[in-house]
């Protein structure tokens, strides 16, 4: 393709291309999205300079679902990177900075003991090129675009359609209607719940461009169908027939109080079953209460969930378990699929449906919908506080705050005063040569670190000098920076 950029037409030809081995990287885009324009500018201007001999896709979110979904894709700007036939980086939101980065690492070359290419980093990659990143940042007004509703929907508006995701237990935001689908995706979607056998609402987004453009940015999911259940987005297509398939998309229906096919009843145990006593508050056999007592309380913070931590499946259980990994709190979960006793027995107990549950100290918080409302609120937060549960420090936050240590920031094996290798040495020296102030980190006293680090900055040797937190290269780049007379106003930026 020589770097130019097309179009994808459809995901055999981007299986083709991700299989060849070659850099590619996809620009997943949408009309509305004011963020995705800079972003294209920047993208485009990468192809030219850096990317001979690689693939460039421009996919419309919207008109590509099939390729959205596979890459769960959920807001615009998205890029996926792929390299040698694997995907090896993501970049959501609009970060021309952080894309220069990431684009021209998977270009270049960082294979330990070969040179890197000039274009191994954005902060090497030439003043030109430095300087159109740099005005299409200010143009943007902002380095990132948070994922959040787009303040161009009004009040009114979002007003409306919160209306209407309301209107029914189960609604469908489509392409057509149930009885004439004028997509695919939608058609798919229609036929699963008519197999689920559940009464459904539905809204023609074609009929509407205010809605139909609005629920983008208001769901920040850019491509139709989507599907809610009591007001939760479930998904597009792929979910939805994955959820189907697996049965999950029953049970989610079932923990909500809706009527399908399927048996609502709950299974009691009943006396003289061998089971122990009765329990006269809830009806629950003695042991089957304290064994849900016990894990309850098996830790300080407990979810009972869909799935396990590392694979949750439902996305309400999903939903949950991300809050809690952004609170940084430790914590222990059951899985309720493995265990149809204390599935169907919990709710009882707890006076409460459906799941995930979540538990502080043995006290119900509640489900996904309360859980998240908390977090938005900080009352998640003042919870965990004021029941001494402290926030855990991940390995990343640590190396995040190592790399903000210092505006200048070099790890390095040894010491600035005793250098345990030639390269940390040669880049200690030039360092002090230009007069920059800098702080350091000798790798080899933390072994975590070392390893940890080569993870996040993508790149496998030392030494590695960071620069406002952004990561300038090895020896070879502080060396060619040296060289050009760059290092000094690269590192004043």
């Amino acid at each position: 393709m020589g770097g130019s950029v097309k179009d994808v037409q459809s995901m055999a030809e981007l299986d083709i291309a991700v299989r060849s081995g070659a850099p590619v990287i996809l620009h997943f885009w949408a009309s509305w999205c004011e963020a995705s324009k800079p972003m294209d500018q920047v993208f485009s201007h990468l192809s030219t300079d850096f990317l001979q001999g690689s693939f460039l896709y421009h996919v419309e979110a919207e008109e590509q679902p099939e390729i959205s979904e596979a890459y769960s894709v959920s807001v615009v700007p998205f890029f996926v990177l792929f390299k040698d036939g694997k995907t090896v980086d993501t970049l959501e939101g609009a970060d021309p900075s952080s894309l220069t980065n990431k684009v021209i690492k998977v270009a270049g070359s960082i294979n330990p003991g070969e040179p890197a290419a000039p274009a191994s980093l954005g902060q090497a990659a030439g003043p030109a090129f430095r300087e159109t990143v740099k005005k299409l940042v200010k143009e943007d007004g902002s380095s990132k675009v948070e994922n959040q509703v787009q303040p161009s929907l009004s009040d009114a508006l979002k007003k409306n359609l919160q209306q209407l995701i309301d209107s029914h237990a189960i609604m469908l935001f489509m392409k057509g209607s149930p009885e004439e689908p004028k997509c695919g995706f939608s058609q798919k979607v229609v036929e699963i719940l008519k197999k689920e056998k559940v009464k459904f609402g539905s809204f023609d987004i074609l009929s509407d461009n205010e809605v139909h453009d609005g629920l983008k940015r208001f769901s920040n999911w850019p491509t139709y169908p989507q599907l809610y259940c009591k007001g939760e987005l479930l998904g597009g297509c792929d979910m939805a027939l994955a959820m189907h398939e697996s049965g999950e998309l029953q049970e989610v229906f079932r923990d909500y109080g809706i009527n399908t096919n399927a048996s609502n009843e709950v299974k009691v145990n009943e006396p003289g079953n061998g089971k122990g006593g009765i329990s006269k508050s809830t009806g629950l056999s003695s042991i089957l209460t304290s064994r849900i007592e016990s894990l309850i309380n098996l830790g300080p913070v407990m979810l009972f969930m869909k799935g396990k931590q590392d694979e949750p499946k439902c996305g309400f259980s999903q939903k949950v378990v991300e809050i809690l990994r952004q609170e940084k709190v430790e914590f222990e979960c059951f899985d309720i699929l493995s265990d149809e006793e204390v599935r169907q027995g919990l709710k009882i107990y707890s006076n409460w449906s459906s799941y995930p549950q979540l538990y502080i100290k043995g006290e119900l918080v509640g489900g996904s919908d309360i859980v998240l409302e908390m977090q938005r609120s900080g009352e998640l937060k003042k919870a965990l506080v004021e029941k001494g549960i402290v926030q855990k420090e991940t390995l990343e936050d640590r190396l995040r705050k190592l790399i903000s240590g210092s505006p200048v920031m070099l790890f390095m094996k040894g010491t600035t005063d005793a250098p345990r290798c030639g390269f940390s040495s040669k880049v200690v020296n030039a360092l002090r040569e230009v007069g920059v102030n800098f702080g350091f980190f000798d790798i080899l006293t933390d072994d975590e670190v070392r390893q940890g680090l080569k993870v996040l900055s993508n790149w496998p040797t030392f030494p590695q000098l960071y620069h406002e937190g952004e990561l300038i290269g090895g020896c070879d780049i502080v060396m060619e920076l040296q060289n050009n007379g760059e290092l000094k106003s690269t590192l004043s930026e």
